[in-house]
C-alpha cells in the first residue's frame, strides 16, 4: 500500500510506523541467555568448572563481536589471584600464601576519536551454584541472576562493532560479584577513573519491571545527570528509565558499578526487578522458563539508542560524588 506523505507524517508522528528496524534479535536473546542458564553450568559459582564453561562461552562471543582485548592484554581474561578477601595481582602473590585464581572477561572497541576515553558495559558472569536440593533441583541456574546482564553486554558488544564508537567501548563479565565484588574492585584497578566516562553495568533484566513494558529504573538515578541523558536520547520513544524505586534496598552499593562509583565515575546499574517481591532470586527457580525473552530484547535496544550521545562523544554525565562506604556484604 502506498501512503500519501501527510498521512505518512501523522503516521510516524503517531508512533504507528517505527522510524527504524528494531536491532536486537529476540532469537539471540534466548540463544545466548539459555546456554549460560544451562544446567550444564551448574549455576556458574565462583572456582568451579562450570564458571569457566561460562567464561569460554562469552570469549567465545566476543571474538565473534570483533573485540580487540585492552591494552597491555593478551586476550580476554583480566587474570587475578585471591587469599581469603584480598585481591592480588599475579605478580604480587606473596610467596608463602596459596591463592586461588579468578579472571573477568574483558574485550574492547577503540574509539575513533577519543580512543582515551573510556564508556563501559558491564554485568557478571558467576551466580551461586549449587543449593540444598528443592523437588530435586539443586541448581541456581542464575538466567535473571545475571544471565540476562551478561547477555545484554554480548549484543551490546555486537551492535557497537556495527556501529563503531568514538570513545573507546569496554565490555566486561565480572567474576566473583555475588562473594564481595571481587571482579569490579580488581578491574577497577587496572584503569585511571578520570578516563571512564560512564558506567552501564546491568543485573537482572529478564522480568518486567514495576513500571511495565518498555521501562527500566537506573540505580542512583539522582547521583548524576546519566538517566537523563539516557533519556534525552530516547525521545520519540515510549521506553522511560526511572529512579531506582526500593532506595530501602540499597541496590546502588550492591552491584559491580559500586567500586567504579565509589571512585566518583557516573556508574550506575540498568535493571527491571522486583526485588521486594521476587521468589525465584537466588532460589533453584531462576531459570530460562521465567525469562520475557521480548522484554530482554527491547531494554536492550534501549540501551543501546539511550547510550548514543554518551558512546558518540558529545554527552558526558556528571561525576559522582566520592563517598566512603563501607564494602557491601550481601551482593545482588
Amino acid at each position: 500500500m502506498k501512503i500519501k506523505q501527510p498521512a505518512l507524517l501523522g503516521l510516524l508522528l503517531a508512533g504507528v510506523i517505527p522510524l527504524k528496524a528494531q536491532q536486537i534479535n529476540e532469537q539471540e536473546v534466548s540463544r545466548i541467555i539459555s546456554v549460560l542458564a544451562a544446567d550444564s553450568l551448574q549455576g556458574r559459582g565462583t572456582y568451579s568448572p562450570g564458571i569457566e564453561k561460562a567464561s569460554l562461552f562469552i570469549e567465545s562471543e566476543f571474538t565473534k563481536a570483533g573485540l580487540i582485548p585492552l591494552p597491555g592484554a593478551q586476550d580476554f581474561r583480566q587474570r587475578f589471584a585471591t587469599i581469603g578477601r584480598k585481591i592480588y595481582a599475579l605478580d604480587s602473590v606473596p610467596a608463602d600464601q596459596t591463592p586461588q585464581f579468578l579472571h573477568n572477561v574483558t574485550g574492547m572497541i577503540k574509539g575513533s576519536s577519543k580512543p582515551d576515553e573510556y564508556v563501559i558495559f558491564s554485568a557478571h558472569y558467576d551466580h551461586i551454584g549449587i543449593l540444598k536440593a528443592v523437588e530435586e533441583d539443586s541448581i541456581a541456574n542464575g538466567a535473571d541472576d545475571d544471565a540476562s546482564g551478561v547477555t545484554a553486554v554480548i549484543l551490546l558488544a555486537d551492535y557497537f562493532a556495527k556501529h563503531p564508537p568514538e570513545r573507546s567501548v569496554i565490555f566486561t563479565a565480572f567474576t566473583a560479584e555475588e562473594i564481595g565484588g571481587f571482579g569490579s574492585r580488581y578491574f577497577s584497578k587496572q584503569l585511571d577513573p578520570a578516563k571512564i566516562i560512564a558506567m552501564f553495568n546491568i543485573e537482572m533484566i529478564g522480568k518486567e519491571s514495576k513500571f511495565g513494558r518498555n521501562s527500566a529504573f537506573i540505580t542512583g538515578y539522582e547521583r548524576s545527570d546519566f538517566g537523563k541523558i539516557l533519556q534525552k536520547n530516547l525521545d520519540g520513544s515510549s521506553f522511560q528509565f526511572h529512579p531506582d524505586p526500593y532506595p530501602e534496598q540499597r541496590l546502588f552499593y550492591r552491584s559491580d558499578n559500586a567500586t567504579l562509583a565509589r571512585l566518583g565515575v557516573p556508574a550506575h546499574t540498568i535493571s527491571t526487578t522486583q526485588i521486594d517481591k521476587d521468589t525465584l532470586y537466588h532460589s533453584v527457580n531462576d531459570e530460562i522458563e521465567s525469562m520475557d525473552m521480548k522484554n530482554i530484547a527491547d531494554i536492550i535496544e534501549a540501551i543501546a539508542v539511550s547510550a548514543k550521545s554518551i558512546v558518540g562523544g558529545k554527552d558526558a554525565p556528571t561525576r559522582i560524588e566520592e563517598e566512603k562506604e563501607p564494602r557491601p556484604v550481601r551482593a545482588q
